[in-house]
């Protein structure tokens, strides 16, 4: 492993982060490089790359932000996946792993190959004859006051019903835990394949999530009477106000590598999350509830009051 590409989040300040990571490559004999566009938050050690080369040259990406920051490391290496070594700099990540004090020790044992690899699925989508991808969801959303998502379901061809509501969500099992689960969806296994769809707020037609096979193709087609849709990959608006159209996916494995160290103390720490988002308290009443070793962890961990 000689060369590491580093994903920044696009707002937070990663300087310490970085600066951790460049003086353990400085003492590893390890280049650096980052995408172009991102050459003003590094030291002048780091190459700057283009953004399309700084997955293909990698042997490994370090991802420093949450969960949106490490869905876009993954999907920047979906045509030759990378091991992805999550840095958390977010609010309530699912999918990164490793605190910045910890970094140090982490950035040796990927070195030395001591750690795991969790595969990750993506959905492979067909947006109107443009080719995405997401790791979590894509979503149909309605624009503010344009009226209702109106989109038939079809599963291998064969016509199974149609949606009427404010956003119809498709997820893979990772993304069941975000807007699918803020829908209303069920929580998948990260252990299982299959392919969820679930309606945010349904008027009428199909008002239940479906589960399905990964094998299964998908297809949402906007009706002519369909309000405007803004078409959301991973939370990222991918196209605007469409009114016609229709979107194919399928489920493609082994997508995207995740660098796990500690399976279990991941899992723990999730499980704890997942709890706290049930919890009918305000986070500053919430704190109030923990011990007081948990607290600090706890206000690095839920999300400012807004």
């Amino acid at each position: 492993m000689s060369g590491l590409g580093l994903v920044l989040h696009p707002t937070r300040d990663v300087t310490e982060v970085v600066e951790i990571i460049e003086r353990w490559a400085t003492r590893h004999n390890k280049s650096l490089m980052v995408r172009a566009q991102d050459r003003h938050r590094v030291p002048t050690s780091v190459e700057p790359v283009p953004e399309c080369e700084v997955a293909t040259r990698a042997d490994a990406l370090i991802s420093i932000g949450g969960d949106g920051t490490m869905l876009g490391a993954l999907r920047s290496a979906v045509l030759d996946p990378k091991p992805v070594l999550g840095v958390h700099l977010g609010r309530l990540g699912f999918l990164v792993e490793v605190e910045p004090p910890a970094l140090p020790e982490a950035l040796s044992r990927l070195l030395s190959k001591d750690f795991t690899i969790e595969s990750h699925a993506c959905l492979a989508c067909d947006v109107c004859g443009d080719d995405v991808v997401a790791f979590n969801d894509i979503a149909l959303v309605r624009q503010p006051g344009s009226g209702f998502v109106t989109a038939t379901l079809a599963v291998d061809g064969q016509q199974y019903g149609y949606y009427r509501a404010d956003a119809v969500v498709v997820s893979t099992p990772t993304g069941s835990t975000a807007y699918s689960y803020a829908a209303g969806g069920p929580l998948i296994s990260p252990a299982t394949d299959a392919v969820v769809i679930t309606p945010s707020a349904p008027m009428a037609g199909i008002s239940r999530s479906v589960v399905l096979s990964p094998d299964e193709k998908v297809r949402l087609e906007l009706e002519p009477h369909s309000s405007a849709v803004v078409v959301e990959m991973d939370g990222l608006v991918f196209r605007d106000a469409a009114t016609e159209g229709a979107v194919d996916i399928s489920y493609r494995r082994n997508a995207g590598l995740v660098v796990r160290f500690d399976r279990q103390r991941y899992q723990e720490r999730n499980q704890l999350k997942m709890t706290l988002l049930d919890l009918p308290f305000l986070p500053e009443q919430l704190r109030e509830l923990l011990p007081d070793g948990a607290q600090r962890s706890h206000d690095r961990e839920m999300p400012p009051r807004r």
